[in-house]
């Protein structure tokens, strides 16, 4: 089943019925009948949402103070009935709130608050943070104290400057110090879900500062913890892709490693989409002490403009003894998937070791 279709008439039925439960007025059958209009079936996952919310707010108390009144306990009953099997339905009560509430912030900010203990506020809490940057902040601050680990991770969450699927915060990727003081008191939360959170939110901020970043995780390791570590190793992935020396070397990956890389070859040198290319080359130390080594490789795809883009992908992390060799075998497949388009031509692969290139090798795709 597609997510999308997780909002259905079963779904829709269920969250009626919770409405119904705390505003008998609320026509069910003409609620269902709007919702599944002539353009249904033609509307994707968020369509399929912010139709709903329209619907709902057609359908409730014109006054939206009103509205979130009958909402919240409504999804109280919405989560008795276990939301008709699918949990994403729930989205539409928050979205309800990014929608029809961001003139009430006294109203909207506890709504979200208790939706969230539900289904997550963080797409939800963003336009208020837009227009209300201070005021939001300093009460998401406030709930890094909240004994829901679920409003504690939206704290975090809420606040990623790049979000996936949420919209941005341009004043926060410009200047991200007004999340440190939320990522400080989470970053030894009990929750795994919400470190989880402030590594995710580091990892967003340092696409954009990445020295911000840097500085916040060197003073962080004198905790000496393992969920700091944990933090700190999820938190740099991109820097770290991105072959980041000051990164690597955070995590012990010296950018100078004492190396040689040798016996580089892949085979075949030519191959149809669907193939597979294997890479082998060997690695020798050349230190007198153990190296800890990141070892990654880039292909080079050929697109449709005819440039060739790098991708990075994971391949090992070794400790390298001195003297010692390491051969190294990978094969990579060229099968089509969902997530990338393949085009004829020439293609290139190469090894990537604590961030540094060791010899492109080109080979044609067909």
């Amino acid at each position: 089943m597609k997510i999308k279709e997780m909002f259905n008439r079963e779904t829709v039925a269920a969250l009626a019925a919770s409405v119904h439960d705390h505003y008998p007025d609320f026509d069910q059958q003409a609620f269902a009948a709007r919702i599944f209009d002539a353009g249904w079936e033609a509307l994707e996952l968020k369509q399929r949402m912010r139709h709903i919310t329209h619907v709902f707010h057609d359908c409730l108390p014109a006054s939206d103070h009103a509205a979130l009144g009958i909402l919240r306990p409504a999804l109280a009953s919405l989560a008795g009935r276990g939301f008709g099997g699918y949990g994403i339905v729930a989205l539409v009560f928050p979205d309800y709130v990014e929608v029809y509430g961001i003139e009430d912030w006294d109203a909207s900010i506890p709504a979200l608050e208790e939706f969230t203990q539900v289904i997550s506020a963080e797409f939800a809490i963003r336009p208020f943070i837009v227009r209300y940057q201070d005021r939001t902040m300093a009460q998401m601050l406030a709930w890094t104290d909240h004994q829901n680990a679920e409003v504690r991770r939206l704290a975090s969450e809420g606040c990623r400057p790049r979000l996936p699927w949420g919209i941005a915060l341009p004043a926060l990727k410009a200047n991200p110090h007004p999340i440190l003081p939320i990522l400080e008191r989470l970053k030894q939360d009990p929750s795994k879900s919400v470190r989880r959170s402030v590594a995710n939110n580091l990892n967003d901020i340092s696409k954009d500062n990445a020295d911000f970043v840097l500085s916040v995780l060197r003073r962080w390791q004198a905790e000496g913890s393992p969920e700091i570590h944990r933090i700190t190793s999820h938190a740099l992935r991109t820097l770290v892709k991105q072959g980041h020396p000051e990164a690597l070397e955070l995590l012990g990956y010296p950018s100078d490693a004492a190396i040689a890389v040798r016996n580089l070859s892949i085979t075949p040198d030519a191959m149809r989409i669907g193939e597979t290319v294997t890479l082998t080359f060997d690695i020798k130390s050349l230190a007198n002490e153990a190296q800890n080594l990141m070892i990654d490789y880039v292909v080079y795809h050929m697109r449709a403009s005819g440039e060739l883009t790098p991708k990075v992908f994971k391949l090992a992390k070794r400790s390298l003894q001195p003297g010692q060799t390491l051969h190294i075998t990978k094969s990579h497949s060229f099968a089509p998937v969902t997530t990338r388009r393949y085009y004829p031509g020439q293609h290139a692969i190469e090894p990537k070791i604590n961030g540094k290139l060791w010899g492109r090798i080109d080979f044609v795709l067909s």
